[in-house]
């Protein structure tokens, strides 16, 4: 009985510490912009009569198309490193809130980005080598999400 109880108590930890901080400034991932819009390059904010939630982290749409799209494979539209701005964890490791205009899709994925106070952040990984921005953002979310 002890073993079994041990095993789900840390089954629990575990669990916890997987769990990925995702940035729902507003209530929702992307400040409420529609995740599905962004593959068809369009930014969009959701509609509050579209929602639903996935991973704990609430999400809005613009019709329940994407809706029933993000439905089908959530994991997809899913922002990279929990929607945090992907320079500033590439660079930093600094959890930064992002403009939900400013995107990218690249490999199939949604990555977001800081644009305010005459910084874009966009425009720094489009020319300081997205890929290796990648990778260094990716190593460094690793690290990030398990704090």
């Amino acid at each position: 009985m002890k073993q079994l109880l041990y095993t789900i108590f840390l089954f629990g930890i575990i669990s916890a510490q997987a769990q990925i901080d995702y940035n729902t400034k507003k209530g929702f991932i992307a400040e409420g912009y529609d995740v599905v819009s962004y593959f068809e390059n369009i930014a969009e904010e959701g509609d509050k009569k579209f929602t639903t939630s996935f991973d704990g982290v609430n999400y809005k749409f613009t019709s329940q198309s994407h809706l029933d799209t993000f439905n089908k494979n959530p994991k997809k539209y899913r922002p990279q490193y929990g929607g945090y701005c992907a320079y500033a964890i590439a660079k930093k490791g600094d959890k930064v809130d992002i403009d939900p205009e400013t995107f990218e899709i690249r490999d199939q994925k949604l990555y977001l980005f800081y644009n305010s106070w005459g910084i874009n952040t966009l425009k720094k990984w489009q020319k300081e080598n997205p890929e290796l921005l990648k990778k260094q953002a990716d190593n460094k979310w690793k690290t990030i999400f398990k704090k």
